[in-house]
């Protein structure tokens, strides 16, 4: 695939911006009160953007949807659902995610990155499937590195055609968490018990049996450190197509809001590829188990909101959206007596701002 012509991902340090904003708050505080945490929220929104006033259009909900062969090994949902089960539930608003997203206006899409069947088409149900499926890492690579390729350049496809400003991603599929974990675990040098889910409904021989299926796999490519090539052996087709979305995204400067383990694995390979696009992140959860602590904390970074929900990744960032609006409504809004002067915006840009490199903008390997 031709690559696009676009900027690479910058980093959204910028002290003159970051002082005006700061100097804009500094006016509402005085007249309302500090608003606490949602004052350092709105000057990260306006840096993302590059803006005095940071605005949000066409807010995107992308659900990833895959299959994993781990699940041969008796790894099975919690909720003892199939993945075409939870997509399904879904397309037909039958889990609170999709409800909240309605209701919050947010476009959601389930996005086909490789289920073990295919499903009747629906105008909310993206098909991008690289394969049926992933292979069982405890046994062979999971997925080819042309696989892990085509994954990231579907990504990078769609992150291409977004409409909006804004996407939370998340991932589902039965395996998906743990692939993820051993994604992350490999990245990082953490442990892998660190980063998956165990608590009260867990006994101890699921776990043992659990973390005797993740290690065996992690020693079977015990050599594989490249992010790529530990994407193929361990990954998800879930995980590689949100990496391709996020770099795109992030090169747009677009804030991405991350929810759940999945996509903190993705946005840990995005990061090895080009560092500066953990700048467009907000972090969300939808469950409170301690490996979405860990995966945060490799992050150094804390969910927008603590529901203590056990609910489908998504959930809490299609909550914490409204959030995130009213963190750009404090810069956004303009007080009584405010010129709507934007002249100082453009003295404050990055020069380079716009301008699009020729060639692969994230290296040829990618492509």
């Amino acid at each position: 695939m031709g690559a696009p012509n676009r900027s690479l991902v910058t980093p959204t340090t910028n002290p003159a911006l970051e002082k005006a904003l700061r100097a804009k708050l500094q006016g509402r505080r005085e007249a309302g009160g500090s608003l606490g945490e949602l004052e350092p929220l709105a000057i990260r929104l306006g840096l993302m953007q590059n803006a005095l006033r940071p605005n949000f259009h066409d807010p995107q909900l992308l659900i990833f949807a895959a299959d994993h062969g781990l699940v041969v090994e008796d790894i099975g949902d919690p909720h003892g659902r199939t993945t075409q089960g939870t997509v399904r539930l879904l397309l037909s608003n039958q889990l609170p995610v999709s409800v909240f997203a309605r209701a919050q206006g947010l476009e959601l899409t389930v996005v086909d990155c490789g289920m073990s069947e295919n499903l009747e088409p629906h105008d909310r149900l993206l098909v991008r499937k690289i394969a049926y499926g992933t292979r069982n890492s405890r046994v062979t690579s999971a997925m080819s590195m042309e696989q892990a390729h085509a994954g990231l350049r579907a990504g990078m496809q769609i992150g291409e055609h977004l409409r909006g400003n804004l996407t939370i991603l998340a991932g589902v599929g039965v395996g998906a968490h743990e692939s993820a974990a051993m994604v992350l675990s490999r990245l990082t040098d953490t442990k892998i018990r660190d980063l998956i889910v165990s608590g009260p409904q867990m006994s101890h021989e699921q776990l043992s049996h659990l973390m005797a299926v993740l290690q065996g796999a992690q020693a079977r490519h015990r050599d594989i450190v490249e992010p790529i090539e530990v994407l193929a052996a361990l990954g998800g087709y879930e995980v590689a197509v949100m990496v391709g979305v996020m770099l795109v995204a992030a090169s747009k400067r677009h804030l991405l809001m991350i929810d759940g383990v999945p996509a903190c694995a993705a946005l840990m390979l995005a990061a090895k590829i080009a560092q500066a696009v953990t700048d467009y992140c907000v972090f969300c959860r939808s469950h409170s188990h301690l490996g979405l602590d860990q995966a945060l904390n490799l992050f150094r970074a804390s969910a927008l909101l603590e529901m203590g929900m056990e609910s489908t990744d998504g959930t809490g960032a299609a909550l914490a959206w409204p959030l995130v609006k009213s963190a750009a409504a404090l810069l956004g809004d303009l007080a009584e007596g405010e010129e709507a002067d934007d002249s100082q915006s453009g003295e404050l840009l990055d020069g380079d701002a716009g301008t699009a490199p020729q060639g692969p903008p994230f290296g040829t390997a990618l492509y």
